[in-house]
């Protein structure tokens, strides 16, 4: 009896202890501080725009102030993985009877969750059939053995599929072969320099690129459309493409050159690339009827997406239905099975099924007009360069918290209303907000393209909140300089009498 007291407090010695991290437990507990000193604080002021409309801020708005900031400290510093921060949103809303708990966790599963989802199947598809190394293989045959080539070979492509597909099925497409790519630098799965400058590049140049075209996102059109309304003009198709295809690949270029500087590849070139690549491709046969399948339904795919710009008849059909059109037939054509399934990250579904809850909740409560109407209002008697500017930083502190689409709904309508007692031309507002609503470089959750990168595990999000500060400040730069040169310089009207 006395030999097994001693075993079982042998074995109770020897069990591992709890983890316990006490620096996050501290960042946690400041988050929710945040959120409940922000729940519980007086009512706060009333917002009022330049026609003299009120907006009260209400107990839920205030809450969901309140929420936005603390997920928004849970993100930054990952004190919990950033799927279950996600899911946390959803239950402080409905705890605290910000929403129901019926619409806050009915927006995990919004069309704009499930076309995240999809394109994640398609990424998954092209490594399944193998198509993802045939790509990979050809890339580096052109790009070379020099890493920062390698590095602008996969931002081009990576920009050039964003103009003809969605950003986020750009990245998805991508990030298999990227994993392909990474595979040869011969350091593993180990984070390096080369790997955060591959996917942190993929996932800003998909932004860039995608405000170049109305095939790029949902933010080029939802914006034309406010703004035929308001101001009765149209965009036209290659009107877009005119006035932002000199920031969009100017950025691209910019990344590059930010990238190869501040995270330099530890190695030159990847010494004796070209003959490997060579003797891998030649493994790999000719294209298999699997890879084919692939290619024809993603091919099928993108193409009736393009083709909902000039078709009247397919504008009603969501782009979610469309990609998840392919998932299909992954399935029911046999390249993919259910087994595949377990392989989806669903974490970073999670991550987007949470922003889109405090997205929608901000939106509903009335607290993302009341924030655009106070920091809007503070522009009214500034000088019409700041205004613009001043608007363009608003956006795209936005769009690292809540979707792009929202956040230029929420702030075109008013910024629209000023830009009128200031003389500013309302092209002017209308591109600076796609420019900025596009490239939310902060954030995680600001887009797709930033989550689908983080899945490699080359970066922390502190590191990506770091190098997108930084990349932002240069955005607003490049922004602020095409305003009083580029634009004027192609026709774009800026003042008016």
């Amino acid at each position: 009896m006395a030999d097994q007291t001693t075993s079982m407090q042998d074995v109770s010695v020897q069990a591992p202890a709890l983890p316990f991290d006490l620096k996050k437990m501290l960042i946690l507990l400041v988050g929710m501080a945040t959120f409940l000193a922000i729940y519980f604080s007086p009512p706060w002021s009333v917002a009022i725009d330049p026609t003299g409309k009120e907006f009260v801020l209400s107990q839920e708005g205030k809450a969901a102030i309140g929420l936005f900031l603390m997920a928004g400290i849970w993100w930054v510093f990952e004190v919990i993985p950033i799927g279950v921060t996600a899911i946390a949103i959803g239950v402080f809303q409905a705890l605290f009877a910000i929403r129901p708990a019926k619409e806050a966790f009915r927006d995990f599963m919004d069309p704009s969750v499930m076309f995240i989802f999809g394109s994640m199947v398609v990424g998954l598809a092209f490594t399944k059939s193998g198509l993802t190394k045939r790509l990979a293989y050809k890339m580096l045959t052109v790009a070379g053995e020099r890493t920062n080539m390698i590095l602008l070979g996969t931002m081009i492509v990576t920009a050039a599929l964003a103009h003809l597909m969605a950003h986020t099925a750009a990245a998805a497409t991508m990030f298999p072969i990227l994993l392909a790519i990474y595979a040869l630098y011969g350091e593993g799965d180990k984070p390096s320099n080369f790997g955060k400058s591959l996917f942190i590049g993929m996932a800003y140049s998909a932004g860039a690129a995608s405000t170049i075209t109305f095939l790029g996102s949902a933010r080029a059109p939802a914006a034309a459309g406010m703004y035929k309304e308001f101001t009765g003009s149209d965009i036209a198709f290659f009107d877009l493409p005119l006035y932002m295809a000199v920031i969009g690949w100017g950025m691209v270029f910019l990344i590059w050159v930010y990238l190869i500087t501040f995270l330099k590849p530890e190695k030159k070139e990847i010494t004796g690339l070209k003959e490997k690549v060579a003797k891998l491709s030649a493994t790999l046969g000719p294209m298999t009827g699997r890879e084919k399948i692939v290619l024809a339904c993603v091919a099928g795919v993108v193409l009736l997406m393009a083709a909902q710009s000039f078709i009247p008849a397919l504008k009603g059909i969501d782009r979610s239905a469309l990609i998840l059109s392919s998932t299909l037939l992954f399935f029911i054509l046999g390249v993919l099975n259910v087994n595949d399934l377990e392989e989806i990250p669903w974490n970073i579904i999670l991550l987007f099924s949470g922003a889109m809850s405090i997205g929608f909740c901000l939106w509903k409560t009335g607290a993302a007009q009341w924030l655009a109407v106070e920091w809007l209002g503070l522009l009214q008697g500034a000088h019409w360069w700041v205004f613009v500017m001043g608007f363009a930083a608003f956006v795209l502190v936005m769009t690292n918290f809540i979707m792009n689409v929202a956040a230029i709904a929420i702030s075109l309508p008013v910024s629209l209303v000023i830009a009128q007692y200031l003389g500013v031309a309302p092209e002017v507002i209308m591109y600076a907000s796609l420019v900025t609503a596009g490239m939310p470089f902060v954030l995680l959750i600001g887009a797709a393209p930033n989550a689908i990168a983080y899945d490699s595990r080359q970066f922390t999000t502190g590191e990506f909140f770091r190098h997108g500060l930084a990349m932002s400040l240069i955005l607003l730069a490049v922004l602020g300089l095409a305003i009083v040169t580029i634009w004027p310089l192609l026709g774009m009207p800026i003042l008016v009498e």
